[in-house]
């Protein structure tokens, strides 16, 4: 099941008909795409699965496409490439709608965690950590890669989510297909965060979730962003041409 990328899609498609893609870049590190109203948007692009040189096969025929056609693909049930694709659509589509009220106060910060607090991350947010520690929470941070020492893995995680009082979970779970899974997981938080530029700021999305706050980015200089991101830049580099954002989802208890 893909539950908040198919309530994004049907958010956002009708928003869209008149919306042509007019540049898209799958970077190694992010993937955007641009439209033609000047408005752009990024996700996190996932490994590649090919096992060829070509690693996404639409590749050549994006550009100048309706952009209904690429916001679609966040819907896609294999290719997490497709659903790249299909979030960058979505927060490029987000930019060009009047936003909803936000906030630039730093979203962990806002949390204002105390000692009992336990937080269970789920993807490791490293810039983020320390900041979370200095509170002496108990923190879990739950990670796919086997590879990444400290962490647990999504069966062991199951129990700090459903214990948790403060969940972040990375936007790249959209991307992933993991983001349902976790939702079911959660227990009853006090706050449940949806964390980095993948994120995207859409209330509508989360609607009847346990989601209180989503932490994204918009794209401020997009000529600046799409160079970054063909030349392998990820999220440090690109900061500067972002707006990060931190939006409380009134409607969550």
């Amino acid at each position: 099941m893909l539950t908040i990328q198919r309530q994004l899609v049907d958010f956002l498609a009708p928003r869209a008909e008149d919306s042509v893609v007019s540049d898209v870049r799958i970077g190694l590190g992010y993937t955007a795409v641009a439209l033609d109203n000047g408005h752009a948007g990024v996700a996190w692009t996932p490994k590649s699965e090919s096992h060829s040189c070509t690693h996404f096969a639409s590749a050549g025929s994006l550009t100048g496409r309706p952009a209904p056609v690429l916001l679609a693909m966040l819907c896609h049930q294999q290719s997490h490439l497709a659903r790249s694709v299909g979030l960058a659509t979505a927060n490029a589509l987000l930019a060009s709608l009047p936003h909803p009220r936000a906030s630039s106060d730093e979203v962990i910060s806002s949390l204002a965690l105390t000692l009992d607090d336990r937080v269970a991350m789920v993807g490791h947010f490293a810039p983020v950590v320390a900041n979370i520690k200095k509170s002496g929470c108990r923190l879990d941070i739950i990670e796919l890669n086997p590879n990444r020492g400290g962490t647990l893995c999504p069966d062991e995680g199951r129990a700090a989510l459903a214990a948790c009082s403060v969940a972040i979970i990375t936007g790249t779970s959209l991307i992933n297909g993991t983001l349902d899974q976790v939702l079911a997981d959660l227990g009853s938080p006090r706050a449940a965060v949806i964390l980095g530029p993948s994120s995207p700021l859409c209330p509508e999305a989360f609607q009847g979730t346990k989601i209180s706050h989503i932490a994204g980015a918009r794209v401020k200089n997009v000529d600046a962003v799409l160079r970054v991101i063909s030349e392998g830049g990820g999220t440090m580099l690109m900061k500067p041409s972002l707006e990060f954002v931190n939006l409380p989802l009134c409607q969550v208890a």
